[in-house]
This record gives structure tokens, C-alpha cells and sequence, in this order.
């Protein structure tokens, strides 16, 4: 169904790093987010979203071209994506749209198209080709911290101490960042949003809107810091003990003792794992924090499109690259195979007139972070590239179910080394065996790796898993038949950009 409205502007927000059960309209209790609950009664949510990979590198992959990372094969941070792809920036130009980037896509380039002395080879990732940055964060933070110089704060030395605590030592706190709310990061995406929507209010514009929060360091600006009660917090999903977890699976146990908790908090020693249940609720309560920090800029931009005009114009995405651990099964960050971290926040906006009959609704279907890029391009009357595995999601908003509609879920996981983590000499693993694929419905959960035993949830019984049931002679026919899901799923989405396509006596014919 096309959009009638004269303008057609597409918003894409982005955040990092932003669990998807944790939506207070979803029931989350406690969070404060009423800018996204509007948004949510406006819209359509999706409970049960995922994204297809972690972390940031290749779950943007997926984001933005539509692929299972088995297709794009940009399998983790610093691993190069094939410029064969084309992208939801590509695609956009294709129907006159100047695509708008605000934050980052951590894209390493394809080494085909350049030489080795590439300055983007020499950082965690850049900007995907395709998208005009006009507020760019990544790789460099360098725009964002003039902003702050040019503001007259002073920068230490290293400008990523900003995110130190105030007061106290490193670590999960409750004490506020360097910066005042008006200097922080979250702060600086909104400005830079709100410039760029006046100057191209006089035309259809398309912008990808990126918060780099709640993603660590778990730091927040005074008043968000203390906004939220650790006691209050829900406790961390765990076995009663580190290594009762660590039991289950190897990866899991590398993850359990290699994951250092600097990578969360500036400054901060020891493992992530060691943090005991009230460090945990601290950490949870500033995560927190983060997000109705965003919400309250959310809130600015809202209030802009609707006092511009523009709101009626304008579809509104709202989603995530991955989620994040928090403590539970004693892991910090966007790793292995657990809900925690694929689980991600999905509310779609459309604001055509035969869209109002569903707004409020909240599907329960499966849904995944590939069917993005398809329900943006259905939304402008532009044409899928025949790449995409996955589906529009615009007929959710005008209350139809689409025929044959996923009944399941799958996601990946690639665990090669790279320079901040070396799994393969302690899992025994080459580096094209260090990789698992995930397939997920309301009732089990396989995990299938290239190289290390399977696991298996029983999810009726053990809605945590926390234990695996792989071994037990019971499951082995449910094992069995998870497995032939798994391969159903891999051969129907193989890559297919070219086999729609075939030569005949009456020359080049395609098939949809």
C-alpha cells in the first residue's frame, strides 16, 4: 500500500547497544521513556525482534543490506564487507534521496577497492559507502569532542576520559560523568539532528539518526545518574555461580574468563564476570538512566517535526544494532548466543491514514533486523533488491499479517580473533570453524557450531537457559529436527542476487 501523503521523509533511529525486553511499553517496570511510549502508541511495536548478528560491525551489515550475516559475510568488527552489496544508502539514491548519516555504521571497506595504506584500515570502522555523513562519530570521535572544546570545556589529555566518573573509583557507579547534560554525546546527536531536518525542510529527506547510548561506558550526566534505585533493578539472569555457567559450553566459559570490565567502565579493572549481584543493580540503574537520556532528546526531535509540520510526512523507525548482557549468565556486552544480546527494540511509525487502525498494537510475530532496509523501500514505492532476505514490515502497520510469515527466528555469531579478542588458541577452533548459527522459536532454542558441541533449550521449561539439554537422549529427536530447520534456512537464503536471472532462446529473462 503506497504512502499518499505529498511529503515522504524517512527517519531512522539507530541506537547502540539497547536490549529489546527493556521497553517500558512492553511492560519493563519502572523505566522512564515516555517520549518512546508515544512513539509505541503512534506506531506498531514488535515484541519479538532480532537482530541477525553482534556485534556493531556485523549487525549494521544486516541492518542496512538486508543479508544474514551467512551472505555478508562481515562477520565481525574490522572484518571488510563485500562491495558486490548493495545498501539501503545505494538504494535511497536510486529514488532521489540524499541519504543523511548521523553517528556511524562501523563499516570496514572492501580491500579490493583500495590499498592497504587506507586510513580506514587502521580503525575499528567507518562509514558505510552510500550515506552522506552529516554528524559523523566513528571512527575518530574528533567532530564530537571540537563540539565540546568549542563549547569551552576543557579536554583532558585523552578525551575519552570524559567518561570517567566525577567521583569515586572506576567502575559500576552511581556517580555522574565529566560532562554536564548539555555536553554529553546524546546531546551532541541531537543538535546535529535538529540542523540538518532545517536545512532540508524544503525537500523529501531521509536521515539515519544514531545514538551511540546506552552502549558503554556506563556513565550518565547528572541527573540521569541517580534518576534510577540499583535496588530496584531487576537481578541478573545466572547460575548460582560463574563456574556452574561456565559449565555449559566452552565459548560460554571463555567469555566468563576473559571479559574485562574496562571495556564498560573508563578506568575499570577486573573481570566482568566477578561483578557480584549489587555491582550488577548499580550498573542496570545507569543503563537506565541512558536510556531516558535519549528519550528526552527523542522528545526534541518529535517536538520539531510536529511543530515544523512535518510529523504527518514522515515515517519513523526506531530500533537497535544488538543488545547487551548486563550481568546476565555473568557476561558483559553483545556476545555468543543469548536473548540478551539479539533481542532487539522495533517500533515503526507510519503515518499514512490507513495505518490509524493499528496504532498502539504490539506484534508478536518474529520479526528481524534484515526485514529494515524492505519495509523502508515498500514505504517510498521503491523497488527490493532481489538480495534481501528479508521482508517489509508495512502491512503489520495496516493490520495484516503477511502470508507465510517466519514462525521462527535465526541469528549468527562469529567468534574468530581479531585484536581485542583471540578465542581460537583457547577453543581449539580454526578460523573459519569459530562461528555459530542460532535458530529460535517460542518452544526451543539450537545452537549449532561449526567446530564445538551443540546446545539445546527446552524454552517452556527453562525460559533463562540456563541449562543445556544438548546430552540428554530425550531431546535427541527435537535436536534432530532443529537441525533440518537450520539447513532448510541456509539453503532457501543462500545468496540469490543473480538467480532470478537466466538466459533463454529469447534472451536475458528474470523471475521474481
Amino acid at each position: 500500500m503506497a504512502n499518499q501523503s505529498k511529503r515522504k521523509n524517512i527517519l531512522l533511529i539507530v541506537v547502540d547497544q539497547w536490549r529489546g525486553d527493556m521497553l517500558s511499553y512492553l511492560g519493563t517496570p519502572g523505566l522512564k521513556t515516555p517520549n518512546l511510549d508515544m512513539l509505541c502508541r503512534e506506531g506498531v511495536t514488535f515484541r519479538n525482534h532480532f537482530t541477525q548478528a553482534v556485534p556493531c560491525g556485523p549487525a549494521r551489515a544486516s541492518l542496512l543490506t538486508g543479508l544474514y550475516q551467512m551472505t555478508h559475510r562481515a562477520v565481525q568488527n574490522t572484518i571488510p564487507l563485500d562491495s558486490r552489496f548493495t545498501n539501503l544508502g545505494h538504494e535511497l539514491r536510486k529514488s532521489g534521496y540524499d541519504p543523511a548519516l548521523i553517528g556511524y555504521t562501523t563499516t570496514t571497506p572492501d580491500p579490493r577497492t583500495t590499498g592497504p595504506n587506507d586510513p580506514r584500515f587502521f580503525v575499528l570502522g567507518d562509514i558505510m559507502d552510500g550515506f552522506r555523513p552529516v554528524g559523523a562519530f566513528e571512527p575518530y570521535k574528533e567532530a564530537y569532542f571540537a563540539w565540546i572544546a568549542a563549547k569551552g570545556y576543557k579536554l583532558p589529555d585523552n578525551p575519552e576520559d570524559v567518561w570517567r566518573p566525577a567521583a569515586g573509583q572506576p567502575g559500576a557507579t552511581r556517580s555522574a560523568g565529566q560532562l554536564p547534560k548539555e555536553l554529553t554525546d546524546t546531546a551532541w546527536f541531537t543538535e546535529r539532528a535538529l540542523t540538518y531536518m532545517t536545512g532540508a525542510s524544503n525537500r523529501n529527506w531521509f536521515l539515519h539518526l544514531g545514538y551511540y547510548r546506552p552502549h558503554p561506558p556506563f556513565i550518565a550526566p547528572e541527573p540521569y545518574n541517580t534518576m534510577y534505585d540499583p535496588v530496584a533493578m531487576a537481578p541478573p539472569v545466572r547460575a548460582a555461580t560463574a563456574g556452574e555457567a561456565a559449565a555449559n559450553h566452552p565459548l560460554h566459559k571463555f567469555y566468563i574468563d576473559n571479559i574485562n570490565q574496562r571495556g564498560f567502565f573508563q578506568g575499570a579493572d577486573g573481570l566482568g564476570s566477578a561483578m557480584d549481584e549489587e555491582a550488577v543493580r548499580v550498573m542496570r540503574a545507569t543503563y537506565f538512566g541512558l536510556m531516558t537520556e535519549i528519550d528526552d532528546h527523542l522528545g526534541r526531535v518529535f517536538d520539531f517535526l510536529k511543530q515544523t509540520g512535518q510529523w504527518d510526512d514522515t515515517l519513523i523507525v526506531f530500533t537497535c544494532d544488538h543488545g547487551e548482557q548486563l550481568g546476565d549468565h555473568y557476561l558483559l556486552g553483545k556476545v555468543g548466543y543469548f536473548d540478551a544480546s539479539f533481542r532487539i527494540p522495533m517500533i515503526i511509525r507510519n503515518p499514512d491514514r490507513p495505518a490509524d487502525a493499528t496504532r498502539g498494537e504490539i506484534v508478536d510475530r518474529y520479526t528481524e533486523t534484515v526485514d529494515t532496509m524492505p519495509t523502508i523501500l515498500e514505504w517510498i514505492g521503491a523497488d527490493i533488491p532481489r538480495q534481501c532476505d528479508g521482508r517489509s514490515l508495512l502491512d503489520f502497520t495496516y493490520g495484516t499479517v503477511p502470508a507465510d510469515w517466519r514462525t521462527e527466528v535465526h541469528y549468527e555469531f562469529d567468534f574468530r580473533d581479531i585484536f581485542y579478542s583471540k578465542p581460537e588458541g583457547v577453543l581449539g577452533t580454526a578460523m573459519d570453524q569459530s562461528s555459530l548459527a542460532v535458530v529460535q522459536d517460542d518452544d526451543y532454542k539450537y545452537v549449532h557450531f561449526a567446530a564445538l558441541p551443540p546446545l539445546f533449550f527446552d524454552l517452556k521449561k527453562d525460559p533463562g537457559q540456563l541449562q543445556n539439554v544438548a546430552g540428554d537422549p530425550a531431546y535427541a529427536p527435537k535436536i534432530m529436527e532443529y537441525a533440518q530447520k537450520m539447513l532448510d534456512w541456509r539453503l532457501r537464503y543462500a545468496d540469490k542476487t543473480l538467480t532470478g536471472y537466466r538466459a533463454s532462446p529469447h534472451g536475458l529473462e528474470t523471475r521474481r
